[in-house]
């Protein structure tokens, strides 16, 4: 955003006589600035309001920034990553591991994007986002050709393990350079964080739910596509090389996309001293400039934690992750072990479930979120996202699409309003760090999730589905809390 100049008065006393004079106040985020000094008489300039942190954005807000090339990002990005999802699990069956395993697999990318997102993140704070979107793009790049690797390599198995807790799997070269693959990726897994804190640099408080709900409509057409691609490629006699293969293509194509077709977009804060005219100077007096700036200190994990709402909102946000990481984690099992079903079907019901949510989110929440208050669509779209959880305890065909249809429902009212509302209380000068402290928190509830619903569910079976219900339903009592009676409690944690 460019320097917005603000007209800052003066008071010059000189002699019994009052002069206001204007002046130039240049900066491009929020300050202090105390002015004390004095001409025969205390405080002979002093700024009105000179106590209070004045932030440029809320005097000149800035043109709207087209969505498409931030939206077209992330669907290429998404489609990418879901297009390996379908077959993932019998991927991991074939080299020898079982449920436990393909939980701990799908936990490894979270428990290094628990050590990359925070930094990631705070990197495009600084440095911008678009360098860092390029960054995390490239790693997942790297990951698709680890990934390859595992395909040329021996199957024979290096360690067999049979026991009541763990089960019965064996451990082979090509799931360690899985494991591999996934970590390089999880490393460098920023793009979600980031990309909302891309979004919120160009969106504003009038349009920021609609917005948000954009970008969920756009991982979510990634999500339709990708299944419904896996389910094709992964027919063909080359099986599952080739889904493979397009995920590597598709990520060269989104890694173009960001180098060539994403602007530069950095937080609201100060690179140089901000320029302070004053008519003190003109009359021969000495003048100091005393002023704290605000959003070049190093940001810590407690300033975060103090922004309005903040722990309520983490909160919130690690349950709706792990109750998602027990469905993750457990439903692919279930859809292949008791369900019956093939590569081909389960990638049909991931993309009737993506079409769901992308159609809730878009018309659905373009209508709503103005007219509903946003902490009764976190309410009634958290408890829909469980009874759609509950249905998918029963095996009927019907019952697991009408699960499929209150999940979208569910989540689709839900989730992009509490990214919305998250990216309101986190302020334009602390979005990346703010992104990147709940991605880190999602990956830790992701990695508990992962592991402890293959675990569940090789105990408990289908069980584990209410269980996740009752995880999110926790979250949307929880997002009862959200409701502002001050309006200018977002705008403070900005400041």
């Amino acid at each position: 955003m460019s320097a917005s100049a603000l007209t800052a008065h003066c008071t010059i006393s000189l002699q019994g006589i009052n002069w206001d004079i204007p002046g130039r106040l240049t900066s491009t985020h929020a300050f202090h600035a105390r002015c004390p000094w004095s001409y025969s008489r205390p405080s002979c300039y002093r700024p009105r309001g000179a106590d209070l942190a004045i932030e440029t954005a809320d005097y000149e807000p800035h043109d709207r920034a087209s969505l498409v090339p931030i939206l077209s990002v992330n669907f290429v990005g998404t489609l990418g990553f879901s297009i390996v999802v379908p077959f993932m699990v019998f991927l991991v069956a074939q080299w020898g591991g079982n449920a436990i395993i393909y939980g701990a697999l799908a936990s490894t990318y979270s428990v290094f994007q628990l050590i990359g997102a925070p930094i990631l993140g705070k990197w495009s704070d600084q440095v911008g986002r678009r360098k860092v979107l390029l960054l995390s793009q490239l790693g997942t790049m790297l990951s698709w050709i680890i990934f390859l690797t595992a395909f040329a390599l021996p199957t024979d198995s290096l360690l067999d393990v049979d026991n009541a807790l763990l089960g019965q799997f064996s451990l082979t070269l090509p799931l360690i350079i899985l494991f591999l693959a996934r970590a390089a990726d999880g490393l460098t897994g920023g793009n979600v964080s980031v990309a909302n804190a891309y979004l919120a640099d160009i969106t504003d408080d009038a349009h920021r739910t609609k917005d948000f709900g954009k970008m969920a409509m756009s991982t979510n057409a990634g999500f339709i596509l990708g299944p419904a691609l896996a389910g094709l490629l992964g027919a063909t006699v080359l099986g599952e090389i080739v889904p493979v293969v397009a995920a590597l293509a598709i990520s060269i194509i989104a890694s173009v996309l960001i180098l060539l077709g994403l602007k530069e977009s950095h937080a609201e804060v100060l690179k140089s001293k901000p320029g302070l005219r004053n008519a003190c100077k003109v009359f021969g007096q000495d003048t100091k400039e005393v002023y704290q700036l605000k959003g070049r200190e190093e940001t810590s994990n407690q300033d975060i934690l103090r922004l309005p709402l903040m722990p309520a909102l983490l909160t919130v946000n690690f349950l709706v992750m792990l109750g998602f990481s027990f469905f993750y984690i457990a439903f692919p099992v279930h859809a292949a072990t008791q369900l019956a079903w093939t590569v081909t079907e389960t990638g049909v019901f991931f993309a009737v479930l993506s079409l769901w949510m992308m159609l809730v989110q878009g018309p659905l929440l373009s209508r709503v979120s103005g007219l509903i208050p946003q902490h009764i669509l976190l309410l009634a779209g958290g408890l829909i996202l469980s009874l759609g959880f509950v249905c998918l305890f029963w095996e009927n065909p019907i019952t697991i699409y009408l699960a499929a249809l209150f999940i979208a429902i569910g989540n689709g009212l839900m989730w992009p309003t509490f990214t919305a509302v998250l990216s309101e209380f986190a302020g334009r000068s602390l979005q990346g760090a703010v992104q990147g402290f709940a991605s880190s928190l999602g990956a830790a509830a992701s990695i508990f999730g992962l592991l402890a619903g293959g675990l569940l569910y090789n105990w408990a079976g289908a069980w584990v589905f209410p269980l996740a219900a009752v995880v999110i339903a926790s979250a949307a009592m929880i997002s009862v809390s959200f409701r502002r009676t001050n309006e200018s409690e977002a705008e403070t944690s900005g400041k």
